[in-house]
């Protein structure tokens, strides 16, 4: 069996080829030309090299694939062009799916984000039925992800799409790295004095990974699973990462109205640097709400689960200390 992933030079996507690989799959990883290829290095992997945005090199990759993980994703929040997130996202996904059709791939797994999942009012986790909609969208990264996704949802003839959506993914190979990974890194090196009444759902990017293979294996054509793992506040995410690490856990808890005009002070040096920096306005609107969410339907219909949370905030932190990141 052989299949393509794109994106498979990124945190998520090395995570799933990595998992394939252990299941004995051949495995293609579409890559940009002069891309980062540093989660390559032992994988044996064929390298494919093309873009999302062409077609004809997404169509000669999955030449011959059985299946085709869809991971690539253009994950930053601020973005000072927003429009190259709509490009990757939104477009590139369309392309990939027309390049499956056209290459005879009959399942594909795209891979979402909860970013596109309602929250529900009253607190309690979200879930696949959690309604939500284009105007609750939080800056151009989740807009951009909610748009990929009715792509992924729209009939095409001879190609099955299962999405998954995972939650905060955390562990080794965040080579960018992501705004998760980043916030780790900060707190593991002590740069985080202070915190915000937030909460993530965290996850090992290894059971992410799995969760995308049982996805192809059993999941139904059209529906969506929310793979995640633990929520957690992030004055608990803090505590943790302090605690590994033998650092003192920041006990200073800022108001939402103290960050915000420094956010759209940062919003303004992006704009002018176009570079988008750790304070953005985008991470700070939504940090207004717990991002808890429960992975009972992929638990019940897929077999899937989650190890603890600490595991992932260990192999994040070692990975960080192995590849000079951290000291």
């Amino acid at each position: 069996m052989k299949a393509l992933v794109t994106g498979a030079t990124g945190f998520v996507g090395a995570a799933v080829a990595r998992a394939l690989l252990g299941r004995q799959w051949r495995v293609r990883a579409l890559a940009r030309l002069g891309s980062e290829r540093r989660n390559l290095r032992g994988l044996d992997v064929e390298v494919c090299e093309g873009d999302l945005g062409d077609i004809g090199s997404l169509q000669r990759a999955a030449e011959g694939c059985e299946a085709l993980f869809h991971v690539a994703a253009d994950y930053r929040l601020g973005a000072p062009d927003p429009a190259q997130l709509y490009r990757t996202n939104v477009e590139g996904t369309r392309n990939v799916l027309d390049a499956a059709q056209r290459s005879g791939v009959q399942r594909v797994v795209y891979t979402s984000s909860v970013a596109t999942i309602g929250i529900p009012a009253d607190g309690t986790p979200g879930d696949e039925r959690s309604p939500n909609s284009i105007d609750n969208m939080i800056g151009h990264y989740k807009r951009s992800k909610y748009l990929a996704e009715e792509v992924a949802r729209e009939a095409r003839a001879g190609v099955s799409v299962i999405t998954v959506s995972p939650s905060t993914p955390v562990g080794p190979g965040d080579v960018k790295p992501t705004p998760t990974g980043q916030l780790v890194l900060d707190a593991a090196a002590g740069r985080m004095p202070a915190y915000v009444d937030t909460g993530l759902n965290i996850v090992h990017v290894d059971d992410v990974a799995n969760g995308h293979l049982l996805a192809y294996e059993r999941g139904k054509p059209g529906e969506r699973y929310i793979l995640g793992g633990q929520d957690m506040s992030l004055r608990e995410i803090l505590g943790v990462i302090a605690a590994l690490v033998g650092r003192t856990p920041p006990r200073l808890r800022l108001p939402y109205g103290v960050v915000l005009p420094i956010a759209h002070l940062a919003e303004v040096i992006a704009k002018l640097s176009g570079r988008s920096g750790r304070i953005t306005l985008e991470g700070v609107r939504m940090s207004r709400k717990r991002m808890f969410f429960s992975s009972a339907k992929a638990v019940r219909e897929l077999g899937y689960s989650a190890r603890p949370a600490v595991q992932a905030f260990e192999d994040a932190i070692r990975w960080f200390r192995d590849n000079g990141l951290l000291q």
